[in-house]
């Protein structure tokens, strides 16, 4: 089914990795990646990607543990902050 050698390679699946893995892709789409110049900002896509941890917090509620928690809750709020800030200077601009 699975090349066992690959597999050796791959850390193993972690919620922590999902979540930062969303919440990167939050920060591309916000232009916020300083080591991705080639991607466009699309806020549209980085509020969905925000939308999409906060589905996952409510989807696990009860199930994770303390870091977990604090981690999702962490990412959300800090993402939230920066899609403001920028969503508030992209209507001062125009």
């Amino acid at each position: 089914m699975e090349d066992t050698n690959k597999k050796k390679d791959l850390p193993a699946p972690q919620f922590s990795n999902l979540v930062l893995s969303i919440a990167s892709t939050a920060l591309i789409k916000m232009g916020l990646d300083s080591n991705n110049q080639k991607e466009e900002k699309n806020l549209d896509m980085a509020r969905y990607n925000i939308d999409l941890l906060e589905l996952l917090k409510t989807k696990t509620k009860n199930n994770l543990s303390k870091e977990e928690i604090e981690l999702l809750d962490s990412c959300v709020s800090d993402l939230k902050l920066q899609y403001v800030r920028l969503s508030s200077q992209k209507k001062e601009s125009q």
